[in-house]
């Protein structure tokens, strides 16, 4: 087996001791299993230099990641706007607690120096925070009470889509990834998300700050390898209620779409040209995973 460079940004172990290799496993449920398959795959860098091995996910996985995530919908969505803009808070609190250690995984993923990989994960903690202050501030911008022709109120008011399947984007390793999850979150929506296929470590260092935070096990689930063997299953499941295609190309963007038509899904298509993570995000994607519920109600009772 090649050795394992070091990307923790810890000080290299000494010639008189061996280095603690790193295992990288799926988050699922809050835990951290092997794939069932019991397959891994090398993590290279941008310079195609050995870094890890990573667990190969399987459709198995994904329907187990599936499961905990519909377990866990209820009592996240449940939960009080504020309260889930806390526990989102908390995540970037922690984010930042382990800065040095992301800078070191973006910049090996991606092949940025050291600056440009801080200026990243900078811009990843604040788009979480940012994502955070959105949850308790959905329902007046996009809730409304209708006028109506008769003695009624009639409101309408932002409820959460359900459990949502992300490919996260190939390119962008932990910006792209946050960039696409934390609004499935901050809506009340649970997340199985698979990584990106050739740069998956900063995803699998994130599923640790979300187990060492306040987010509730099953509310995202991570899940690692082809995104080919897995997007599929994810697309076809009856019990996925959103697909976000982000991480696909616009060819296989298509028979998945054709395959989230069974249970008919809300499908968020691929860009048409690799997206500007660094860019504002707007509401957009807040918006994609949430359903308006409209309630009459006489007046005078």
């Amino acid at each position: 087996m090649p050795r394992a460079t070091t990307v923790a940004g810890a000080a290299k172990p000494s010639a008189s001791r061996a280095p603690v290799r790193k295992t990288y496993k799926l988050y699922i449920g809050g835990a951290f299993p092997r794939s069932e398959s019991g397959r891994s795959y090398a993590v290279t860098d941008s310079r195609g230099r050995f870094l890890a091995n990573a667990a190969q996910g399987s459709r198995k996985d994904a329907r187990d990641a599936v499961v905990a995530a519909r377990k866990a919908f209820g009592g996240w969505s449940g939960t009080t706007a504020y309260n889930r803009g806390q526990v989102l808070y908390r995540v970037a609190e922690v984010l930042e607690g382990r800065r040095d250690q992301f800078v070191a995984e973006v910049a090996a993923a991606e092949g940025l120096a050291p600056r440009a990989a801080g200026a990243t994960v900078d811009a990843a903690i604040d788009r979480w925070v940012w994502y955070a202050g959105w949850t308790d501030k959905l329902t007046q911008i996009l809730g409304n009470a209708n006028p109506v022709a008769g003695p009624y109120f009639n409101l309408s008011v932002p409820e959460p889509t359900g459990v949502v399947a992300v490919l996260a984007p190939q390119a962008s390793s932990l910006l792209g990834l946050v960039s696409v999850v934390a609004p499935v979150l901050a809506g009340g929506s649970t997340c199985v998300v698979v990584a990106s296929s050739a740069r998956p470590l900063p995803a699998v260092t994130l599923g640790e700050v979300l187990a060492t935070s306040d987010i509730p096990g099953g509310v995202i689930n991570i899940l690692t390898g082809a995104v080919a063997e897995i997007a599929p299953w994810l697309a076809s499941h009856a019990d996925v209620n959103g697909l976000d295609l982000c991480g696909t190309d616009l060819a296989d963007a298509v028979d998945l779409e054709r395959a989230a038509a069974g249970n008919v899904k809300r499908v968020l298509r691929p860009p048409a040209s690799e997206s500007d993570w660094s860019a504002d995000p707007g509401l957009t994607r807040l918006t994609a995973w949430l359903e308006t519920k409209t309630v009459w109600h006489p007046m005078g009772v």
